[in-house]
């Protein structure tokens, strides 16, 4: 599985196609919000000759969920979340415009995600795991061959997801990631909803909010 991802938004948030050798594409927290944004994620699609046949959100705070519509208008591929999450992507619709993203356009799941049912698409297989804390939904997404995590908003480099928002928590954030994170191999990449990739192992020696 290749892991391809764009930084959107004024949030700086991090967008990502997951690929593989099938030419099959799931989109990942489309953050896309203006057209440019939106037709450079449309461009590379095209230009790597990508099928996209499914989106994901790990959380759906705005940052994260702002070019959903744009890609079931144009793709018409489910979309799944995790049920836990609905609240939070419903609440978005009411706070969108004093955020600064007036044209925000809602968009319903058509499905849910659970821990014990992976994602599929092309020949990939992702394992979904529940790691709530930043969100009340929140997952992160596992390929165990390429070993990458695709983790929103949960664990950062030298940082962790913030727990002010509504249906954030400290402890419970802290212990998602050492029983769904921390568990995982040292080499494991994991590709954050903000800034630089980092690795399990460089997180569980150097992070200060896991000593």
């Amino acid at each position: 599985m290749t892991v391809t991802g764009f930084t959107f938004n004024a949030f700086s948030e991090n967008t990502y196609l997951l690929h593989d050798a099938t030419g099959q594409c799931a989109v990942v927290d489309p953050g896309c919000y203006s057209r440019q944004e939106q037709a450079a994620l449309q461009e590379f699609i095209e230009a790597q000759g990508l099928q996209v046949v499914l989106l994901l959100n790990t959380h759906c705070h705005i940052d994260h969920v702002l070019g959903n519509q744009f890609i079931l208008s144009t793709y018409k591929v489910p979309f799944l979340i995790h049920e836990a999450d609905l609240g939070t992507l419903h609440s978005v619709s009411a706070y969108a415009a004093p955020y600064g993203f007036p044209q925000y356009q809602p968009a319903e799941p058509t499905g849910f995600l659970t821990p014990d049912q992976p994602v599929q698409f092309g020949d990939t297989a992702l394992a979904v795991r529940f790691t709530p804390g930043h969100a009340p939904g929140h997952v992160i997404f596992y390929h165990e061959p390429t070993k990458a995590v695709i983790g929103g908003d949960v664990l950062f480099r030298q940082s962790i997801g913030r727990t002010d928002l509504p249906g954030g928590d400290y402890d419970t954030l802290i212990d998602s990631i050492r029983t769904q994170l921390l568990t995982l191999p040292d080499d494991v990449t994991v590709h954050p909803g903000h800034g630089p990739a980092t690795t399990i192992g460089a997180e569980r020696i150097s992070n200060p909010f896991l000593r």
